[in-house]
């Protein structure tokens, strides 16, 4: 089991998911919360039976899996459907991220929640790692990535933390708005400074 767990997120289109590839390169154990959240709703599962039954079958996909570009349509214009969501899906995501953390191995763990700072996450970690962009460039690339519309990006947006309260949480940041070279060294001196933290490197 880790015992130290760093905290890792960023408003959508920040590039959590580059940086967190980085460390999972330097044997990182990454644990996911958008992975867990696609996990608990794949087919089969009581999350998607749950969903299906709320929302009808036009939720699905043609492969009958949940069609996600098309329930956070419906949860970003319906706020009594985003609340009934996160009470079903949020216990189902936590219970694996726990099972999860317990497992990892390596001498410090990396949590990644897009909410983090939202739902209050960011007090459970030892160390809460910000990725942070200007907002503009949040939205180019979110718009580019999804191939959303500015207005439902821009509600994401406007649904999450703000820059400026993601940053008053953060112990140590990245800025994702340069070049791979840049990034890739970023994430280098924080992973040694994380091993110095949890004494797996000698602190002289």
């Amino acid at each position: 089991m880790s015992n130290y767990v760093v905290g890792i997120s960023g408003g959508i289109g920040s590039g959590k998911t580059t940086v967190t590839n980085e460390f999972a390169k330097l044997d990182v154990d990454i644990i996911d919360a958008d992975v867990i959240a696609r996990d608990v709703v794949a087919p089969g599962t009581e999350g998607l039976r749950a969903i299906v039954a709320k929302f009808g079958s036009g939720i699905l996909d043609q492969g009958q899996c949940l069609n996600r570009r098309a329930l956070r349509e419906i949860i970003f214009s319906d706020e009594q459907a985003k609340t009934w969501l996160n009470a079903l899906l949020h216990p189902l995501i936590r219970q694996e991220t726990l099972r999860q953390t317990i497992e990892a191995t390596s001498a410090y763990c990396m949590l990644s929640v897009p909410l983090l700072v939202e739902n209050g996450s960011y007090k459970t970690v030892d160390r809460v790692l910000i990725v942070d962009v200007p907002e503009e460039m949040q939205l180019q690339r979110s718009m580019a990535r999804d191939k959303a519309d500015e207005t439902l990006i821009k509600s994401i947006m406007a649904s999450q933390a703000t820059r400026q309260q993601r940053l008053e949480v953060a112990d140590d940041v990245i800025d994702n708005s340069g070049n791979e070279i840049a990034l890739v060294k970023q994430v280098a001196n924080l992973h040694h400074s994380y091993l110095k933290y949890v004494g797996a490197i000698d602190q002289s």
